[in-house]
């Protein structure tokens, strides 16, 4: 029986899905001020794989879209506000606050998630804005690092996210970080799982379409932290990579695992020219 079942979802997704008319036409303006970039040119690096970047937002019902557009509605800024007293709060054998090092984090980090994943010279990595903000708490604090895409990480980076909001996501993919960059393509096109499907499957050759009852989006992480519906709560993006690894019934990775980091900085950068939304309302 779970052979028949998993052979009927094949099929399934091996046939023409059904068409739900592609993205809507309307603009994001967050709390009737700041104007979001969710449409624009694919960059050159995509070869053509794209020619229109779409942000997920336009993919959404018009019930989700308004709540991402009301800071008092978006659900996701309850974890920035907490995260605000966790900047102020001294932690570890330092006895310091991110504060004490960074001051005001509306100035301190305005155009940081924007940049992210980067590489690090001193580390000699490319690092997701977590990897950085941990090494900040254990070799600046003295605190542990937290866990990642949960808790207290997933709403200091949201809290980061903010201080970008609007401005264009512009990671780099050259020198030091191309290796990584190249292997995060790889990952993006290689078909997985039981159901042999990959990123590209969906994200690039059916957005627009349905998959049983889910529209598809292009997939772009612009959005992300993401407070989704689904589960009621902010999620980072590696934990929806692996939820999307483990669709395709394959093995998964763990979030903050240097495969994810790969798959992150390569699509990131299909998102670059779009703004910096998170945390974003998403399904």
């Amino acid at each position: 029986m779970k052979f028949k079942a998993l052979t009927a979802i094949a099929a399934l997704l091996a046939a023409p899905m059904a068409i739900a008319g592609g993205a809507d036409d309307d603009t994001l303006i967050i709390n009737d001020e700041i104007e979001m970039i969710t449409k624009t040119a694919a960059p050159a690096h995509l070869d053509g794989a794209l020619d229109e970047l779409i942000s997920g937002w336009h993919f959404r019902t018009d019930n989700t879209q308004e709540m991402e557009m009301d800071d008092f509605d978006n659900p996701g800024m309850l974890f920035v506000e907490q995260a605000m007293d966790t900047w102020e709060t001294a932690e570890g054998s330092e006895g310091k606050s991110c504060a004490d090092c960074h001051g005001d984090v509306e100035e301190s980090m305005k155009g940081v998630k924007a940049v992210y994943p980067k590489w690090n010279d001193g580390a000699e990595e490319v690092r997701t804005l977590q990897m950085q903000m941990n090494d900040c708490r254990v070799s600046r604090m003295g605190a542990e690092a937290w866990k990642y895409d949960a808790g207290k990480a997933i709403a200091m980076e949201a809290l980061i996210s903010v201080q970008s909001r609007g401005m264009p996501v512009n990671v780099a993919i050259d020198g030091p970080a191309q290796a990584m960059w190249e292997q995060g393509k790889e990952m993006y096109y290689t078909r997985t799982g039981q159901l042999e499907l990959s990123c590209a499957n969906c994200h690039e050759d059916n957005y627009g379409n349905y998959i049983r009852a889910d529209h598809l989006s292009q997939g772009q992480i612009n959005g992300f932290p993401a407070y989704r519906l689904k589960n009621a709560k902010l999620n980072g993006v590696h934990s929806r990579f692996k939820g999307c690894v483990r669709d395709t019934r394959a093995e998964t990775y763990k979030p903050g695992s240097a495969d994810f980091v790969a798959l992150e900085l390569y699509v990131t950068s299909r998102g670059n020219g779009l703004s910096v939304e998170g945390p974003s309302v998403r399904n």
